[in-house]
């Protein structure tokens, strides 16, 4: 028998942003853009949007993290789906499918995004992903919001 564990999780957070899709989604495509409100302290990070490109961000305290992500379907102004590896230290931690969806909002943006993400040996608990997941999509709307 082994100390490997696994959890699966689930789910769905909702924002309202100030802003168009065509604009909400700018601000999730363009490397510069996005590193402002989603890797503003990683020198490192990168972004090749498309289908099949990836991208990277490093960080942690004390934890050298580094999720690497994949871009499976992209349709502009409307859907970005993608796969994220988590490693902790070079260990997996996590590995994950997230869907984003962008849609009108009377003058803005109803943005929906799903995860589901599978939780290795304790190294990551989903609580901690989806709080951070929120936390960064805060960040998207004080980007996109009107100034």
């Amino acid at each position: 028998m082994t100390d490997h564990s696994v959890k699966h999780s689930t789910f769905t957070l909702e924002r309202s942003y100030a802003a168009a899709p065509a604009a909400v989604f700018a601000a999730w495509s363009d490397p510069d853009t996005k590193a402002k409100w989603f890797a503003a302290e990683d020198g490192r990070y990168s972004l090749d949007f498309r289908v099949g490109g990836t991208e990277a961000v490093h960080g942690g305290d004390g934890v050298d993290l580094v999720a690497r992500s994949e871009y499976h379907d992209i349709v502009p102004g409307e859907r970005i789906v993608y796969t994220t590896l988590l490693f902790a230290d070079g260990v997996l931690s996590t590995v994950s499918t997230t869907t984003v969806q962008f849609g009108g909002d009377g003058d803005g943006t109803r943005l929906l995004l799903t995860e589901q993400g599978t939780f290795l040996d304790d190294q990551e608990q989903p609580e901690w992903r989806e709080q951070g997941t929120g936390d960064w999509l805060d960040a998207l709307g004080r980007q996109v919001a009107p100034r």
